[in-house]
């Protein structure tokens, strides 16, 4: 059947079902498409794929990860204009893979999944969406992307402000700056990029820092014709590229997990780099950490700091007070009158709350317990009691160094194993992870963290409300490419069902 030996026959109406068209979505649909199996569908709740790169359009908007390394690994693209690709290029560039590869025909366009349950006598998850359609699919992947749910404190009198407020994801492009005396709250790695792209434009900038962030080099700048033509004829310049860019970000990494001189080096880099390019002394204490290097996200910007040089920029580090009909009040009593503000306040990440209810083996909601209990998966991608599915980028896979599509590439690498294997046992079977293999990986992955940055103090978006670190991998992407290398069907509980009798059969290998 299309060219697999295994692919699975079942009362599903799909082998595969994705939850998300953006780069996890696009991750998985690739790799099934590739390797010929041709019975999957994807759900996207926009009308078109893209995910982040789709609904983040404001100014400046582009990648911390350079072009080259962030794609997918075997779709090259040597038409990249800049070293770091811009929002638009990056969109253009998911929407070309997917035409090229034939995957729109799969993709569902608002589909809004709100509901997916898994029925064990089916062995198959019955996936509902917003319009009350139900599609079966014997492995369902959820791809929703770790930052879609924006985030805006609740600060005291924010209703009574006059002027207009958005968040850096929401933006409003009907909306000019051109002239406006405008705030944007927040210090991290959208404001960098939005703080220089809209200082030139408006009357005054006034930038609300809570905490400052180490900001090191990015070392942009434009591919030209002749670079791009190079690459296109002779593809492996592209490659050599991306593996040093790879390993580059490795080798930097190290100093994020136990090693203190590349820590030290790291600091003393980004210490220069503040001093070289803010000339007020007293902005440059503002602007200087007191924590480890790393602990909170690094960011990369080449003009962030020059942008503090101008006179219409003002950087305050007053804790706000509240909001008034005319501005923000600041803990020195100061009122900043604005016409705009723009949340740089960042996502919700740590504790994962899905808009789709997850409901696996004997009534177990997901979401309610990764609430309780935390969130917890074995190697980030595979979760007890939840039979025949995946989260891409799920707890513990995102990285502070390095691109988080080589996660998403070593995690679809994984689950191409697993699928075969479910395709081995044939149909109605499904495979559960083990709760004792899922909590021996967490207990392991969270003693990783000790002599890390990450353990160092600091408070972040990296840590769920009871401290709790769910969000990164606390070792070098290599390593979880290594982890994720070979499906071990021993760390499964795999069951065979007869689908007209009710018979079950638990297959010990």
């Amino acid at each position: 059947m299309h060219g697999c030996q295994y692919q699975i026959e079942m009362k599903a109406d799909y082998s595969v079902g994705i939850v998300g068209a953006g780069f996890a979505g696009l991750v998985a649909a690739l790799q099934l498409k590739k390797s010929g199996r041709d019975s999957f569908v994807v759900f996207e709740r926009a009308a078109e794929l893209g995910g982040t790169w789709r609904d983040n359009v404001y100014p400046g908007c582009a990648c911390d990860i350079a072009s080259p390394l962030y794609s997918f690994a075997d779709e090259p693209n040597p038409n990249w204009s800049r070293q770091y690709g811009r929002q638009p290029e990056i969109l253009a560039y998911l929407k070309d893979v997917a035409l090229r590869n034939g995957l729109k025909k799969h993709i569902r366009y608002n589909s809004d999944i709100v509901e997916a349950r898994f029925m064990e006598a089916q062995a198959c998850w019955a996936v509902t969406d917003r319009q009350g359609n139900t599609t079966t699919v014997a492995l369902l992947l959820m791809g929703p992307g770790p930052l879609n749910r924006p985030h805006i404190p609740n600060f005291s009198g924010l209703g009574h402000f006059q002027g207009k407020c958005f968040h850096s994801a929401q933006w409003d492009t009907g909306y000019s700056l051109k002239g406006k005396r405008v705030a944007v709250i927040g210090t991290g790695a959208s404001a960098i990029q939005i703080v220089p792209s809209i200082a030139p434009q408006v009357a005054a900038l006034t930038v609300l820092q809570r905490t400052p962030a180490w900001v090191t080099h990015r070392f942009d700048y434009k591919i030209g014709a002749f670079g791009r033509q190079l690459y296109r004829h002779f593809p492996f310049l592209l490659q050599i590229k991306r593996n040093a860019i790879f390993w580059l970000n490795e080798l930097f990494g190290l100093g994020f997990v136990g090693n203190k001189n590349m820590n030290k080096l790291l600091e003393r880099i980004s210490l220069l780099k503040l001093q070289k390019e803010v000339k007020d002394p007293r902005i440059r204490r503002k602007l200087t950490p007191d924590y480890t290097i790393g602990c909170k996200r690094i960011l990369r910007s080449d003009d962030y700091y020059p942008t503090f040089n101008r006179e219409n920029v003002n950087l305050v580090i007053e804790s706000i007070e509240c909001f008034t009909e005319r501005g923000i009040v600041t803990a020195d009593g100061k009122e900043h009158q604005l016409d705009a503000v723009i949340f740089c306040t960042g996502f919700v990440a740590a504790d994962i709350n899905l808009y789709t209810k997850i409901i696996g083996l004997d009534g177990r909601e997901l979401v309610q317990e990764w609430s309780d209990t935390g969130a917890e998966a074995y190697l980030g991608t595979t979760i007890a009691g939840y039979p025949n599915f995946a989260y891409f980028l799920g707890p513990n896979t995102g990285l502070g160094h390095n691109s988080v599509v080589h996660i998403m590439e070593s995690q679809m690498n994984y689950l191409m194993q697993y699928l075969a294997q479910l395709e081995r046992l044939g149909e109605g079977s499904y495979l559960d992870v083990l709760e004792e293999e899922q909590q021996a990986y967490n207990s392991w992955l969270q003693q990783q963290f000790k002599g890390t940055v990450w353990s160092s103090g600091c408070k972040s978006w990296y840590q769920n409300k009871r401290g709790k670190n769910t969000v990164l991998y606390p070792r070098l992407a290599s390593s979880f490419r290594k982890e994720t290398e070979v499906f071990n069907p021993m760390a499964y509980r795999q069951v065979r069902q007869k689908m007209q009798e009710d018979e079950k059969i638990d297959v010990k290998l």
